[in-house]
């Protein structure tokens, strides 16, 4: 795999990280994550099984792009 199927962009000037999921080579953005809570509930709704485990546990198929993981809002660090 060349890159994670689930992107976590970089926060934005206004708060929260947009999310994107890549089934069968078609990017899908899911929503707007202002939260750990947030991210998992939009993996829960594509049926991914253990969404908690994901976020949570720090899988790898998650991508984690532009600063720490788990962080949402601007100054969180």
């Amino acid at each position: 795999m060349d890159r994670a199927p689930i992107l976590v962009h970089r926060i934005s000037p206004t708060g929260g990280r947009r999310v994107v999921i890549r089934i069968r080579g078609v990017d899908t953005v899911l929503g707007v994550a202002y939260s750990d809570r947030d991210l998992i509930e939009f993996l829960r709704r594509t049926d991914l099984p253990d969404p908690d485990d994901l976020v949570l546990g720090d899988s790898e198929v998650i991508a984690w792009q532009g600063g720490q993981p788990h962080i949402y809002q601007a100054g969180e660090e």
